[in-house]
């Protein structure tokens, strides 16, 4: 089976196995216990915290650790309305966000909370004008995703960041999509807090991180919670904090290096699919506003479902959209979001390239879609 569904998970990288290895058997202890076995493991989740602010360009003590993406979107969106910088109850946020947004979102709306979802261009990119026009003096909070997962467009963060520094609005952006992948340091400077994932950067799953602006005197949502200055309860994962860090590292290292490989396979990829290109509808944008990566696209008449499982049978794993949808029979979020129709929408495919995907993967890929359209 060749994997094309690393948007949604990313097999473990050697050297972050390594790592995870290693602090599970040396590093065992507790970081909040005081005898020396905690405190050892204590140093190295600060070692782990530091590297992480250091790749981002970010203070240290405004990272921390989360088991998660979702856990670090939800508690990022309660801590910046503890300390909202105005009166109000007005959100602003994006059709297309994940699962962990939209949730938050919905119930915070049962508990009084006005919140505005904002559609997509047919960019799949959100407009800055319409998202000015719905700022009203009572918004509190904007939150948009910084990479769509589904199509890979990358949101204007900056100019967002600027309206809601105008407007004392703060600013939350789900990045795991782009951590790792995408060199945003200029526009991180506007966000007052965002969020990461580790299983999407060839670390393991189920640990993430947040950051918060230690500028934000945000209060505790749990109450009497222990570990990360009371952000959260439970005992920290620091083995698989050692080895996202090390997986981070390693595509900091590397992020030149890889998003020139994607491009080179993506120009592979729809060179390939040429003879069918009247069939094809692909979501593509200029270099800066894409993720490399990730390939959203539909072919005309065929639902994006069967061509999966088709796909599958043939020795191809692809997705019909972001994992959190997986199995639903819903049309692709993005496309809601930027006007396409129920029916036109369920045609959708998401294919998400690797550092171990070959031209010939992509090449064999884009057989097996022809060959689709012209049974």
């Amino acid at each position: 089976m060749i994997y094309f569904d690393y948007a949604a998970t990313c097999p473990l990288d050697d050297e972050a196995a390594i790592a995870y290895v290693k602090t599970a058997t040396e590093y065992y202890g507790n970081s909040k216990s005081l005898h020396d076995v905690g405190s050892a493991a204590n140093e190295l989740l600060e070692n782990c915290r530091k590297e992480l602010a250091k790749l981002l360009h970010v203070e240290d003590n405004g990272i921390y650790f989360t088991s998660g993406g979702s856990e670090s979107n939800y508690l990022a969106i309660m801590s910046l309305l503890s300390a909202k910088q105005k009166e109000g109850k007005h959100i602003i946020t994006g059709l297309a966000e994940h699962s962990s947004v939209k949730g938050t979102f919905e119930k915070l709306e049962s508990s009084g909370y006005e919140v505005t979802y904002l559609p997509f261009n047919q960019d799949g990119l959100i407009d800055l004008d319409n998202l000015r026009s719905h700022v009203k003096s009572d918004t509190v909070l904007i939150s948009i995703q910084t990479v769509n997962p589904e199509i890979g467009s990358i949101q204007p963060i900056k100019e967002i960041g600027e309206i809601c520094r105008e407007e004392e609005i703060l600013f939350h952006s789900d990045f795991v999509q782009g951590f790792g992948k995408v060199n945003l340091e200029s526009p991180l400077e506007y966000l007052d807090s965002f969020s990461l994932s580790g299983h999407k950067i060839f670390g393991p799953k189920g640990i993430g991180a947040v950051y918060i602006s230690p500028d934000i005197p945000w209060q505790p949502y749990y109450k009497n919670a222990s570990h990360e200055k009371g952000l959260r309860p439970g005992t920290l994962n620091v083995p698989a904090i050692a080895a996202m860090t090390v997986a981070a590292q390693k595509c900091y290292t590397r992020l030149n290096q890889d998003a020139e490989h994607y491009r080179r396979l993506r120009k592979t990829f729809i060179k390939e699919l040429q003879p069918i290109s009247s069939k094809i509808i692909l979501y593509d944008l200029p270099e800066l506003l894409q993720l490399p990566s990730t390939l959203g696209m539909r072919i005309k008449g065929l639902e994006g479902q069967w061509v999966m499982l088709e796909c599958n049978r043939v020795g191809y794993a692809l997705s019909t959209g972001s994992a959190c949808q997986s199995g639903m029979d819903t049309p692709s979020k993005t496309m809601k979001a930027m006007g396409v129709a129920d029916k036109d929408a369920k045609e959708f495919i998401r294919i998400s390239l690797g550092r171990d995907t070959s031209q010939e993967d992509v090449k064999g890929l884009a057989h097996a879609l022809k060959n689709m359209v012209t049974m």
